[in-house]
Protein backbone atom coordinates (compact mmCIF):
# COMPACT_ATOMS: atom_id res chain seq x y z
CA UNK A 1 0.00 0.00 0.00
CA UNK A 2 1.34 3.42 -1.28
CA UNK A 3 1.18 5.50 1.89
CA UNK A 4 1.08 8.80 -0.05
CA UNK A 5 -1.62 7.63 -2.45
CA UNK A 6 -3.72 6.54 0.61
CA UNK A 7 -3.08 9.98 1.67
CA UNK A 8 -4.85 11.29 -1.36
CA UNK A 9 -7.51 9.05 -1.73
CA UNK A 10 -8.87 10.58 2.11
CA UNK A 11 -7.90 13.61 1.28
CA UNK A 12 -10.68 13.26 -1.41
CA UNK A 13 -13.28 11.19 0.71
CA UNK A 14 -12.67 8.88 -2.39
CA UNK A 15 -15.38 5.55 -2.48
CA UNK A 16 -13.22 3.47 -5.00
CA UNK A 17 -10.63 3.58 -2.47
CA UNK A 18 -12.75 1.71 0.50
CA UNK A 19 -12.31 -1.72 -0.40
CA UNK A 20 -8.20 -1.25 -0.42
CA UNK A 21 -7.69 0.32 3.03
CA UNK A 22 -8.49 1.93 6.05
CA UNK A 23 -7.09 4.77 8.15
CA UNK A 24 -6.83 5.53 12.14
CA UNK A 25 -6.66 8.31 13.40
CA UNK A 26 -4.30 8.88 16.36
CA UNK A 27 -5.82 11.42 18.54
CA UNK A 28 -9.17 10.34 18.51
CA UNK A 29 -8.52 6.51 18.48
CA UNK A 30 -10.87 5.83 15.53
CA UNK A 31 -10.43 4.26 12.11
CA UNK A 32 -12.58 4.97 8.97
CA UNK A 33 -12.81 4.15 5.68
CA UNK A 34 -11.59 6.56 2.96
CA UNK A 35 -14.76 7.98 1.77
CA UNK A 36 -15.61 8.92 5.51
CA UNK A 37 -17.60 12.76 5.45
CA UNK A 38 -15.68 13.01 8.94
CA UNK A 39 -13.64 16.00 9.43
CA UNK A 40 -10.15 15.25 7.77
CA UNK A 41 -7.46 14.62 10.35
CA UNK A 42 -3.58 16.01 10.36
CA UNK A 43 -1.30 13.86 8.16
CA UNK A 44 0.73 13.09 11.18
CA UNK A 45 -1.72 11.56 13.24
CA UNK A 46 -2.99 9.16 10.44
CA UNK A 47 -2.00 5.42 10.15
CA UNK A 48 -2.70 2.80 7.25
CA UNK A 49 -4.26 -0.63 7.74
CA UNK A 50 -5.45 -3.23 5.19
CA UNK A 51 -8.14 -4.68 7.27
CA UNK A 52 -10.25 -3.57 10.26
CA UNK A 53 -9.01 -6.36 12.30
CA UNK A 54 -4.98 -4.99 11.64
CA UNK A 55 -6.85 -1.20 12.77
CA UNK A 56 -8.69 -2.77 16.07
CA UNK A 57 -5.39 -5.01 16.75
CA UNK A 58 -3.25 -1.68 16.97
CA UNK A 59 -5.92 -0.37 19.62
CA UNK A 60 -8.30 1.74 16.87
CA UNK A 61 -12.27 1.11 17.23
CA UNK A 62 -14.49 1.43 14.21
CA UNK A 63 -16.36 5.23 13.18
CA UNK A 64 -20.04 4.62 14.15
CA UNK A 65 -20.67 7.08 10.57
CA UNK A 66 -18.65 4.96 7.81
CA UNK A 67 -19.21 1.38 10.00
CA UNK A 68 -15.65 0.24 8.53
CA UNK A 69 -16.21 -3.04 10.18
CA UNK A 70 -19.07 -3.90 8.37
CA UNK A 71 -18.83 -5.51 4.93
CA UNK A 72 -18.68 -2.80 2.16
CA UNK A 73 -20.28 -5.05 -0.20
CA UNK A 74 -23.41 -5.53 2.00
CA UNK A 75 -25.53 -2.87 -0.06
CA UNK A 76 -28.52 -4.57 1.11
CA UNK A 77 -28.17 -3.66 4.18
CA UNK A 78 -27.19 0.06 3.82
CA UNK A 79 -29.95 0.44 1.55
CA UNK A 80 -32.17 -0.75 4.51
CA UNK A 81 -30.77 1.56 6.50
CA UNK A 82 -31.18 4.18 4.38
CA UNK A 83 -35.04 3.27 3.51
CA UNK A 84 -35.83 2.87 7.26
CA UNK A 85 -34.31 6.74 7.77
CA UNK A 86 -36.48 8.31 5.23
CA UNK A 87 -39.24 6.34 6.62
CA UNK A 88 -39.09 7.55 9.85
CA UNK A 89 -37.59 10.95 9.15
CA UNK A 90 -39.40 11.89 5.97
CA UNK A 91 -42.26 13.75 7.42
CA UNK A 92 -39.98 15.89 9.79
CA UNK A 93 -37.66 17.73 7.02
CA UNK A 94 -38.39 19.86 4.40
CA UNK A 95 -37.49 18.76 0.76
CA UNK A 96 -33.97 20.14 1.26
CA UNK A 97 -32.89 18.48 4.67
CA UNK A 98 -32.48 14.68 3.87
CA UNK A 99 -29.04 15.32 1.47
CA UNK A 100 -27.24 12.23 -0.40
CA UNK A 101 -24.34 13.11 2.47
CA UNK A 102 -27.02 12.77 5.18
CA UNK A 103 -28.47 9.15 4.27
CA UNK A 104 -24.75 8.03 3.96
CA UNK A 105 -23.69 8.90 7.09
CA UNK A 106 -26.60 7.24 8.40
CA UNK A 107 -26.23 4.12 5.84
CA UNK A 108 -22.79 3.70 6.62
CA UNK A 109 -22.40 3.94 2.71
CA UNK A 110 -19.95 7.10 0.63
CA UNK A 111 -22.89 8.78 -1.04
CA UNK A 112 -22.04 7.85 -4.46
CA UNK A 113 -22.10 4.08 -4.04
CA UNK A 114 -25.40 4.15 -1.85
CA UNK A 115 -27.14 6.25 -4.79
CA UNK A 116 -26.16 2.91 -7.08
CA UNK A 117 -27.35 0.35 -4.91
CA UNK A 118 -30.39 2.31 -3.75
CA UNK A 119 -31.52 2.43 -7.53
CA UNK A 120 -30.24 -0.83 -8.58
CA UNK A 121 -32.16 -2.58 -5.28
CA UNK A 122 -35.68 -0.45 -5.06
CA UNK A 123 -35.28 0.97 -8.97
CA UNK A 124 -35.73 4.63 -7.11
CA UNK A 125 -33.15 6.75 -6.70
CA UNK A 126 -33.09 7.86 -2.87
CA UNK A 127 -34.30 11.57 -3.74
CA UNK A 128 -37.51 9.68 -5.76
CA UNK A 129 -38.34 7.28 -3.04
CA UNK A 130 -38.95 10.35 -0.77
CA UNK A 131 -41.06 11.94 -3.12
CA UNK A 132 -42.92 8.72 -3.00
CA UNK A 133 -43.18 8.62 0.46
CA UNK A 134 -44.15 11.76 0.64
CA UNK A 135 -47.47 11.58 -2.12
CA UNK A 136 -48.30 8.67 0.11
CA UNK A 137 -48.46 10.71 3.61
CA UNK A 138 -50.32 13.62 1.18
CA UNK A 139 -52.94 11.42 -0.25
CA UNK A 140 -53.89 9.49 3.33
CA UNK A 141 -53.91 12.85 4.77
CA UNK A 142 -56.29 14.09 2.16
CA UNK A 143 -58.34 11.04 2.76
CA UNK A 144 -58.52 11.47 6.91
CA UNK A 145 -59.88 15.07 5.97
CA UNK A 146 -56.84 17.35 6.76
CA UNK A 147 -56.85 20.51 5.06
CA UNK A 148 -54.61 20.76 1.69
CA UNK A 149 -52.13 23.30 3.71
CA UNK A 150 -52.60 20.91 7.39
CA UNK A 151 -51.79 17.62 4.85
CA UNK A 152 -49.01 19.44 2.73
CA UNK A 153 -46.51 20.00 5.78
CA UNK A 154 -47.46 16.96 7.58
CA UNK A 155 -46.09 14.83 4.57
CA UNK A 156 -43.60 17.07 4.65
CA UNK A 157 -43.38 19.37 2.04
CA UNK A 158 -41.52 22.87 2.60
CA UNK A 159 -44.20 24.76 1.08
CA UNK A 160 -47.34 24.08 -1.37
CA UNK A 161 -45.81 24.63 -4.62
CA UNK A 162 -44.07 21.37 -4.36
CA UNK A 163 -47.33 19.88 -4.11
CA UNK A 164 -49.29 21.28 -7.01
CA UNK A 165 -46.30 21.93 -9.17
CA UNK A 166 -46.68 17.89 -9.68
CA UNK A 167 -50.25 16.98 -8.54
CA UNK A 168 -52.06 16.50 -11.40
CA UNK A 169 -50.37 14.12 -12.51
CA UNK A 170 -49.30 12.25 -9.69
CA UNK A 171 -52.69 12.02 -8.00
CA UNK A 172 -54.81 12.86 -10.86
CA UNK A 173 -56.71 15.85 -9.55
CA UNK A 174 -55.53 18.43 -7.33
CA UNK A 175 -55.15 17.82 -3.86
CA UNK A 176 -58.08 19.88 -2.47
CA UNK A 177 -60.00 18.07 -4.86
CA UNK A 178 -58.45 14.70 -4.12
CA UNK A 179 -59.58 15.88 -0.28
CA UNK A 180 -62.84 15.96 -1.29
CA UNK A 181 -62.46 12.38 -2.05
CA UNK A 182 -62.69 13.23 -5.97
CA UNK A 183 -65.42 15.98 -5.58
CA UNK A 184 -65.74 17.66 -9.35
CA UNK A 185 -64.25 13.98 -10.89
CA UNK A 186 -66.79 12.19 -13.31
CA UNK A 187 -66.46 8.43 -13.37
CA UNK A 188 -68.29 6.15 -16.04
CA UNK A 189 -68.21 2.97 -15.40
CA UNK A 190 -69.65 -0.84 -17.10
CA UNK A 191 -70.33 -3.66 -15.24
CA UNK A 192 -69.99 -7.16 -17.57
CA UNK A 193 -70.21 -10.76 -16.89
CA UNK A 194 -66.71 -12.68 -18.66
CA UNK A 195 -66.01 -16.46 -18.17
CA UNK A 196 -63.72 -15.43 -15.13
CA UNK A 197 -66.70 -13.76 -13.52
CA UNK A 198 -67.87 -10.05 -12.67
CA UNK A 199 -65.88 -7.36 -14.63
CA UNK A 200 -65.52 -3.41 -13.53
CA UNK A 201 -64.07 -0.91 -16.22
CA UNK A 202 -64.33 2.76 -14.76
CA UNK A 203 -63.11 5.67 -16.76
CA UNK A 204 -62.79 9.45 -16.32
CA UNK A 205 -62.43 11.54 -19.42
CA UNK A 206 -58.70 10.80 -19.78
CA UNK A 207 -59.20 6.89 -19.55
CA UNK A 208 -59.29 4.06 -17.79
CA UNK A 209 -59.14 4.31 -14.47
CA UNK A 210 -60.40 0.57 -12.86
CA UNK A 211 -60.20 -2.92 -14.31
CA UNK A 212 -61.69 -4.78 -11.34
CA UNK A 213 -63.05 -8.21 -11.39
CA UNK A 214 -65.13 -10.15 -8.76
CA UNK A 215 -67.91 -12.66 -8.40
CA UNK A 216 -70.71 -9.74 -7.77
CA UNK A 217 -71.19 -6.25 -8.82
CA UNK A 218 -72.09 -4.76 -5.57
CA UNK A 219 -68.48 -5.45 -3.93
CA UNK A 220 -66.75 -3.87 -7.19
CA UNK A 221 -68.95 -0.99 -7.51
CA UNK A 222 -68.26 -0.61 -3.16
CA UNK A 223 -64.71 -0.58 -4.26
CA UNK A 224 -64.90 1.56 -6.63
CA UNK A 225 -66.86 4.19 -4.00
CA UNK A 226 -64.05 3.70 -1.55
CA UNK A 227 -61.90 5.07 -3.63
CA UNK A 228 -63.60 8.05 -4.55
CA UNK A 229 -66.01 8.36 -2.46
CA UNK A 230 -66.99 12.13 -3.70
CA UNK A 231 -66.69 12.03 -7.65
CA UNK A 232 -69.57 11.66 -9.20
CA UNK A 233 -70.52 8.03 -10.57
CA UNK A 234 -72.60 6.56 -13.59
CA UNK A 235 -73.37 3.08 -14.07
CA UNK A 236 -74.04 3.22 -18.23
CA UNK A 237 -75.99 0.72 -19.76
CA UNK A 238 -74.79 2.09 -23.05
CA UNK A 239 -71.62 3.97 -22.53
CA UNK A 240 -70.04 6.04 -25.13
CA UNK A 241 -68.60 5.14 -28.46
CA UNK A 242 -65.26 5.46 -26.62
CA UNK A 243 -65.57 3.49 -23.56
CA UNK A 244 -68.02 0.80 -24.92
CA UNK A 245 -64.85 0.45 -27.42
CA UNK A 246 -62.32 -0.20 -24.27
CA UNK A 247 -65.03 -2.26 -22.60
CA UNK A 248 -65.26 -4.53 -25.30
CA UNK A 249 -61.25 -5.01 -25.81
CA UNK A 250 -60.90 -5.38 -22.26
CA UNK A 251 -64.22 -8.21 -21.94
CA UNK A 252 -62.10 -9.95 -24.97
CA UNK A 253 -58.97 -9.95 -23.15
CA UNK A 254 -59.89 -11.53 -19.84
CA UNK A 255 -61.70 -14.09 -22.41
CA UNK A 256 -58.01 -14.81 -23.63
CA UNK A 257 -57.59 -12.98 -26.78
CA UNK A 258 -54.88 -9.71 -27.04
CA UNK A 259 -55.85 -6.55 -25.68
CA UNK A 260 -55.06 -3.17 -27.31
CA UNK A 261 -52.12 -1.68 -26.00
CA UNK A 262 -53.06 1.88 -26.89
CA UNK A 263 -55.96 2.36 -24.62
CA UNK A 264 -55.71 5.47 -22.44
CA UNK A 265 -55.20 5.09 -18.91
CA UNK A 266 -55.69 7.75 -15.77
CA UNK A 267 -54.30 6.38 -12.91
CA UNK A 268 -51.69 7.36 -10.36
CA UNK A 269 -48.40 5.77 -9.39
CA UNK A 270 -45.00 6.03 -8.97
CA UNK A 271 -42.58 6.52 -11.83
CA UNK A 272 -41.27 3.08 -10.63
CA UNK A 273 -44.17 1.43 -11.16
CA UNK A 274 -44.75 3.14 -14.55
CA UNK A 275 -41.40 1.71 -15.76
CA UNK A 276 -43.12 -1.86 -14.65
CA UNK A 277 -46.49 -1.58 -15.70
CA UNK A 278 -44.95 -0.11 -19.49
CA UNK A 279 -42.25 -3.41 -19.20
CA UNK A 280 -45.63 -5.57 -18.55
CA UNK A 281 -47.43 -4.47 -21.72
CA UNK A 282 -44.56 -5.56 -23.91
CA UNK A 283 -44.43 -9.65 -22.41
CA UNK A 284 -45.47 -11.14 -25.75
CA UNK A 285 -49.02 -12.01 -25.77
CA UNK A 286 -49.39 -16.02 -24.46
CA UNK A 287 -45.93 -15.57 -22.63
CA UNK A 288 -45.10 -14.88 -19.11
CA UNK A 289 -41.91 -13.23 -17.45
CA UNK A 290 -40.23 -13.84 -13.83
CA UNK A 291 -40.49 -11.11 -11.21
CA UNK A 292 -36.32 -11.11 -11.71
CA UNK A 293 -36.73 -10.96 -15.07
CA UNK A 294 -38.72 -8.04 -15.03
CA UNK A 295 -36.53 -6.32 -12.51
CA UNK A 296 -33.52 -6.80 -14.76
CA UNK A 297 -35.58 -5.47 -17.90
CA UNK A 298 -36.00 -2.11 -16.39
CA UNK A 299 -32.59 -1.88 -15.19
CA UNK A 300 -33.51 -2.68 -11.51
CA UNK A 301 -32.06 -6.32 -10.87
CA UNK A 302 -32.46 -6.33 -7.43
CA UNK A 303 -35.76 -4.90 -7.18
CA UNK A 304 -37.28 -7.72 -7.15
CA UNK A 305 -39.45 -7.45 -4.15
CA UNK A 306 -40.63 -3.68 -6.19
CA UNK A 307 -41.62 -5.44 -8.99
CA UNK A 308 -44.06 -7.89 -6.84
CA UNK A 309 -45.51 -4.63 -5.25
CA UNK A 310 -46.40 -2.73 -8.99
CA UNK A 311 -47.97 -5.64 -10.02
CA UNK A 312 -49.81 -6.29 -6.88
CA UNK A 313 -51.34 -2.85 -7.18
CA UNK A 314 -52.24 -2.54 -10.51
CA UNK A 315 -55.24 -0.57 -10.62
CA UNK A 316 -56.05 -1.78 -14.68
CA UNK A 317 -56.22 -5.19 -14.52
CA UNK A 318 -55.22 -7.40 -18.23
CA UNK A 319 -55.04 -3.82 -19.64
CA UNK A 320 -51.44 -3.71 -17.70
CA UNK A 321 -51.26 -7.60 -17.31
CA UNK A 322 -49.75 -8.73 -14.38
CA UNK A 323 -51.31 -11.77 -14.47
CA UNK A 324 -48.06 -12.72 -17.56
CA UNK A 325 -45.73 -12.46 -14.15
CA UNK A 326 -44.56 -15.76 -12.11
CA UNK A 327 -41.88 -16.95 -9.87
CA UNK A 328 -38.82 -18.09 -11.22
CA UNK A 329 -39.69 -21.64 -10.01
CA UNK A 330 -42.40 -21.51 -12.36
CA UNK A 331 -45.10 -21.08 -9.88
CA UNK A 332 -47.92 -18.59 -10.44
CA UNK A 333 -46.92 -15.93 -7.43
CA UNK A 334 -49.99 -13.68 -6.45
CA UNK A 335 -52.98 -12.14 -8.37
CA UNK A 336 -55.09 -10.02 -6.70
CA UNK A 337 -58.28 -11.34 -8.43
CA UNK A 338 -57.78 -15.13 -7.48
CA UNK A 339 -54.78 -17.77 -8.45
CA UNK A 340 -57.75 -19.31 -10.34
CA UNK A 341 -58.62 -16.35 -12.97
CA UNK A 342 -54.70 -16.32 -13.03
CA UNK A 343 -54.04 -19.35 -14.03
CA UNK A 344 -57.31 -19.54 -16.53
CA UNK A 345 -56.23 -16.15 -18.18
CA UNK A 346 -52.58 -17.93 -18.88
CA UNK A 347 -53.97 -20.95 -20.10
CA UNK A 348 -56.52 -19.04 -22.58
CA UNK A 349 -53.69 -17.02 -23.66
CA UNK A 350 -51.76 -19.67 -24.26
CA UNK A 351 -54.52 -21.61 -26.48
CA UNK A 352 -55.68 -18.63 -28.36
CA UNK A 353 -51.49 -18.51 -29.13
CA UNK A 354 -51.45 -21.56 -30.37
CA UNK A 355 -54.00 -21.80 -32.25
CA UNK A 356 -52.94 -18.17 -34.22
CA UNK A 357 -49.71 -19.73 -34.74
CA UNK A 358 -50.96 -22.95 -35.89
Amino acid sequence: MNDAIAWESVLHRDPAADNRFLYGVRTTGIYCRPSCPSRRPKRGNVSFFSTAEAAERAGFRACQRCTPNRDPASGDQAVDRARDYIDRHVHDFSDARITLELLGEQSGMSPYHLQRKFKAQLGLTPAQYIRARKRERLKGELRRGETVSRATFGAGYGSSSGVYGGADAKLGMTPATYRRGGAGAHIDYVIAQTSLGTLLVAATDRGVCAVTLGDDAATLETALELEYPAATRARLTTPSSSLGAWVADVVSAVDGERARADIPLDVEASAFRWKVWRELQRIPFGETRSYSEIAKAIGSPKAVRAVASACANNPVSVIVPCHRVIRTDGGPGGYRWGLERKKRLLEMEHATREKQTS
